[in-house]
């Protein structure tokens, strides 16, 4: 398994923040996505979903991380796809 977080802090996140996605990407609403902290979003390769209040084990994210915080080189653990390829499931209102 790649280590996609090797020597990288994680930091925490402090209210809404856009997200850029890469030129070429699927994501499908812009290259930018505002997000609060809860929203949900689903890998766009093997849909697993990251829940900010469950965080991820398996990459040693704790619970509270919101998506906009997780490292740069963070990577689904279900299939090992990049940040960039997950999408805006629920933005985390009711």
């Amino acid at each position: 398994r790649v280590d996609c977080l090797a020597g990288k802090r994680i930091g925490q996140f402090t209210g809404r923040r856009a997200m850029k996605f890469p030129a070429g990407s699927f994501e499908r609403t812009a290259h930018e996505v505002a997000a609060a902290p809860l929203a949900l979003f689903g890998c766009g390769v093997c849909w697993q979903v990251y829940d900010p209040t469950e965080g991820d084990t398996i990459n040693q994210i704790p619970a509270g991380t919101a998506f906009a915080d997780l490292p740069e080189q963070w990577c689904c653990p279900g299939c090992e796809a990049a940040k960039e390829r997950f999408l805006l499931l629920d933005d985390g209102h009711d």
